[in-house]
């Protein structure tokens, strides 16, 4: 546990308002572009949390896979512990942890299903073994062992082999987040970071300010 102790100072290298696009969409698509030609794994991995009818909040890493239609689109079991805490909240906050880059960037807004067509058109273009698994999993339920799940996945593969469609699962399919704020922050020396926020300006566009770090 010895990074518990440890401190590293990030770098000289400054978030101003003028470097970034007043569109808070396009200066995203400039961040994801550097963090996948930085070679970084996952570039498009996000930090969802949600909070479920309780109030209880809960993290999870999931996969982006789509900027469309003024949101951000990603994709599971609408059974699942996320997929329950959006139905009856549908809030939710994203994060992109660029580290290796020192940047960071926290999206948050309301969330809405995408529609059938959009969920069929991206289960459709899923890897095969993919689409199996998110026929097998009950995702979030109790299994009594792995041997049960590889068991299910065995005889749906049987059933649907390489070259056949795959059904999409009825509870299965996307969620697009329409944010409602934007903040991307730069780590920099002595723990000042510059953090630029967006949230929507009360005629249209975008209103940039500074947070203190």
């Amino acid at each position: 546990m010895d990074s518990l102790s440890a401190h590293r100072d990030f770098g000289s290298a400054a978030l101003n308002e003028s470097d970034v696009e007043r569109d808070p969409f396009v200066q995203f698509g400039r961040w994801l572009s550097d963090a996948e030609g930085a070679g970084l794994s996952e570039p498009n991995a996000m930090v969802l949390s949600t909070v479920d009818a309780d109030g209880v909040p809960s993290s999870r890493t999931v996969l982006l896979r789509g900027v469309r239609a003024g949101g951000f689109e990603f994709f599971t079991n609408y059974d699942s512990r996320k997929g329950e805490a959006l139905r009856v909240h549908p809030v939710a906050s994203v994060v992109f942890p660029w580290y290796t880059l020192q940047r960071q960037v926290i999206v948050t807004g309301d969330v809405a299903r995408v529609t059938e067509a959009e969920s069929d058109t991206y289960f459709a273009g899923r890897p095969h073994k993919s689409q199996i698994a998110a026929l097998a999993s009950h995702q979030s339920q109790p299994i009594s062992s792995r041997a049960e799940l590889e068991s299910r996945v065995l005889e749906l593969s049987a059933r649907y082999p390489d070259g056949t469609a795959v059904p999409r699962p009825e509870n299965w399919g996307g969620f697009r987040l329409r944010p409602t704020r934007f903040e991307f922050w730069k780590g920099r020396r002595s723990r000042l970071h510059d953090r630029l926020v967006y949230t929507p300006a009360e005629s249209s566009g975008w209103r940039l300010v500074r947070l203190q770090p």
